[in-house]
């Protein structure tokens, strides 16, 4: 728990050495150090917060409901895929190239809108935003059931994908604004895991739904449109109220709780979770220079993932298999990669390495897709199916949490993060027109691009480990100290400042006494 009180009174030290900087952000007592190092409410008394007890509790008022809105984001998204199972083509007259353009407008108007939703997120309080998007998004969504032809049902699908593009990257960081390094990739994992279990969930209800064919005069397909928009717009609108905001605005808790919370941030070398707007504001420009391969990589992986899941599971169906049949046969798939998901986010989050687990998915996910295709057996295929989704889901997830892990400064990484998930979603622009009508049931072409994205996934997860840990060894070897005053050592090439609590605020994840998470 963080809540010791700096000694103001302390008397001024000698210069010491920055060759142990890794630990430097815990001193509190001794030289210049004392007079700059900013502690969240140093007044607040908190020796009576359970941390541990404090924790649950922010967890039941963040986790659930946003895993929720999440599962109602993704049921949105893919309902398409079950319309098209319930004759949706044949009514509106589409051809398969037109709805393919359906399915690929969304990714474009996704991609684009998600980094400006992460910009205006962090400029007015997440109870608003995000409450307003699903509220827009479910109305499209609703509208969507009435449409009678191909241009609407373009019109709909870039609307949907601008007001839902604020979620997933939006609720990321949101996250990581919460909880520490360590305990981020679990509740990401949760919250990521209410994809898995629309998955499941989706097919069931569209099965359900289905069976209101021809009610006031709406096909099924219509149907499921417009029950899944209702649903959302009513979950929107009590959002405004269940969604709580950042934790310095948090008001179902106390002052002393918020203190722990954020004072938790700063021992975790998150220092800009106590900085106030004009100091976001200053640091907030400088994200133009996310030029670090960490990002690449990330975005590389996400491509790939978001690539192949999408189409595996909501577009491969079996010979002979009914719709409502191939709907039910996706729920032990989704079911299976949701714990995997939530067993993933654990593990690294106690023991770390978060890169060496996101290896071991991708060659899960890659034993599965050359099974893809290779077999032509439905029965085998299905098997490569599981594992498929449980090296993909899981990755998803973990590789944003690193990403997290790795920025520090709250509009850098807020950007950052959508950066990463923005690139990687545009690739579902490829995906939908790489899984043909004229491949099925097979799709050799779909499952090799995906298979080759995860080759580039592995490689490039070798490549990011062994840079980062050559970063923090230069880092140990103190490469990378800044001159402080008050201290010995240091190179001018690295900048010089009245404090090390100056260099974090400028500088954040480049500061010196910042470790990467491998």
């Amino acid at each position: 728990m963080v809540n010791s009180n700096t000694n103001d009174s302390a008397s001024p030290a000698s210069p010491q050495s920055l060759s142990d900087k890794e630990h430097v952000s815990q001193i509190e007592d001794g030289g210049k150090q004392v007079a700059t190092q900013t502690l969240f409410n140093a007044d607040v008394d908190v020796s009576g917060i359970d941390e541990r007890k404090l924790m649950r509790k922010v967890d039941m008022r963040t986790i659930p409901w946003l895993a929720f809105l999440y599962l109602l984001a993704f049921l949105d998204r893919t309902s398409i895929g079950n319309a098209k199972l319930y004759s949706m083509e044949a009514d509106l007259h589409l051809t398969d190239t037109q709805y393919l353009l359906a399915l690929t407008l969304f990714f474009i108007s996704y991609a684009i809108f998600e980094v400006p939703s992460n910009v205006i997120l962090k400029r007015l309080r997440p109870s608003i935003w995000l409450s307003t998007l699903m509220v827009l998004w479910g109305i499209t969504m609703t509208v969507q059931g009435l449409i009678s032809d191909f241009n609407g049902l373009m019109a709909m699908r870039w609307l949907l994908g601008m007001f839902e593009a604020g979620l997933f990257p939006g609720v990321t960081y949101y996250l990581s604004c919460w909880y520490k390094r360590t305990e981020f990739g679990i509740r990401i994992a949760i919250f990521f895991s209410a994809a898995t279990i629309s998955g499941a969930f989706g097919g069931l209800l569209a099965a359900a739904i289905s069976d209101m064919n021809g009610i006031g005069g709406k096909a099924a397909w219509a149907w499921i449109f417009i029950i899944e928009g209702l649903a959302t717009v009513v979950a929107g609108v009590i959002s405004f109220w269940v969604i709580v905001d950042f934790p310095d605005d948090a008001r179902f808790l106390s002052d002393a709780e918020r203190t722990v919370v954020i004072r938790r941030l700063q021992g975790d070398d998150q220092f800009s979770a106590c900085w106030r707007a004009s100091q976001v504001e200053k640091r907030g420009v400088e994200y133009d220079r996310l030029e670090d391969v960490f990002i690449h990589y990330c975005i590389l992986w996400n491509r790939h993932a978001l690539v192949c899941i999408r189409v595996v599971l909501a577009e491969y169906h079996f010979p002979g298999y009914k719709a409502t049949t191939a709907n039910l046969l996706t729920v032990p798939v989704y079911v299976a990669a949701c714990i995997v998901t939530c067993t993933i986010g654990f593990l690294a989050d106690r023991y770390g390495n978060r890169g060496t687990f996101g290896f071991g998915c991708l060659c899960v996910a890659a034993v599965g897709y050359i099974i893809l295709i290779s077999s032509r057996n439905a029965a085998l295929s299905y098997f490569a199916v599981y594992l498929a989704a449980c090296g993909i889901y899981p990755g998803i997830p973990n590789s944003a949490a690193w990403v997290a892990n790795n920025v520090e400064g709250s509009y850098k990484r807020s950007v950052s993060l959508a950066m990463v998930i923005s690139v990687g979603n545009i690739q579902g622009a490829i995906s939908s027109n790489v899984y043909r009508a004229n491949q099925t049931p097979w799709y050799p072409m779909g499952h090799g691009l995906v298979l080759m994205y995860i080759c580039f996934g592995l490689i490039s997860t070798i490549a990011m480990k062994f840079m980062l840990k050559a970063e923090n060894a230069r880092r140990d070897r103190g490469e990378r100290d800044e001159v402080i005053e008050g201290y010995d050592g240091g190179l001018e090439v690295n900048g010089r400042f009245e404090s090390v609590a100056e260099a974090k605020r400028e500088k954040g994840d480049r500061w010196s006494g910042y470790r990467y998470t491998l």
